[in-house]
């Protein structure tokens, strides 16, 4: 019996010891870490679990015979509008921001509203358009450029080309997101908002409950680029 106790004894003393060899880096971890690690691993889990049973449902509607069929057409249909409104082709409707930019005395310049643009794309935004003083509007989408203008009529007024159509100040970009994450955004110190401030002008953030992002972008015909089967 007591070659037994000392056996089991010297077994339980192994593999504490080696568990403790594998726990050396959260048993010197700081409580804050700790926490945090704890955090990340339920956000982790929740997400998981939500992406299982969002695929179960849909493996469930896909296998149920005519209304598996009908839900494929659905999630199909509904594929293609994400994607037409993304590609500029349909017109969106959301929550979201509506910006005016207005350079004051000085000319906003081309890079100045480029870098809002990417600042609201980098915060979420899901369908943009720019629109000029003169009401001119054009859907912002992967492939839009920006470049200045020269002067205009008169030699008074300047302007940005955008996507080949000449746009003149006060710039009103209207964008669907989550209207707090995109304001923030602009706002970061030595972002958007304070650059074109410090130059003279000012900017203005509305946060809305629906916008309407209606303008829709030129179709572009592929000349080189093929879809790989």
């Amino acid at each position: 019996m007591i070659a037994v106790l000392l056996l089991l004894f010297g077994f339980t003393l192994v593999v504490q010891l080696k568990a403790n060899d594998g726990d050396s880096t959260l048993l010197t971890a700081r409580q804050e870490d700790l926490v945090r690690i704890l955090s990340d691993l339920e956000s982790q889990e929740q997400r998981l679990s939500q992406e299982v049973a969002a695929l179960e449902d849909s493996k469930q509607s896909l296998s149920s015979g005519a209304e598996g069929r009908e839900a494929a057409l659905r999630e199909a249909t509904e594929r293609a509008d994400d994607l037409g409104v993304l590609a500029g082709e349909l017109p969106a409707r959301g929550t979201g921001l509506v910006i005016r930019i207005n350079g004051g005395e000085n000319q906003v310049e081309s890079d100045e509203l480029l870098n809002a643009v990417q600042e609201l794309r980098g915060a979420g935004a899901e369908a943009m358009q720019i629109e000029g003083g003169d009401g001119t509007a054009v859907r912002v989408v992967a492939s839009t450029s920006f470049q200045d203008s020269a002067a205009g009529q008169g030699g008074d007024r300047f302007g940005v080309v955008v996507d080949g159509k000449r746009l003149t100040s006060t710039y009103t970009i209207t964008v669907i997101g989550d209207p707090k994450t995109m304001d923030t955004a602009l706002r970061i110190p030595g972002g958007v908002i304070e650059s074109i401030t410090d130059n003279g002008g000012n900017v203005t953030v509305q946060e809305q409950g629906v916008v309407d992002v209606s303008a829709i972008h030129d179709t572009t015909t592929l000349r080189y680029a093929r879809p790989v089967s």
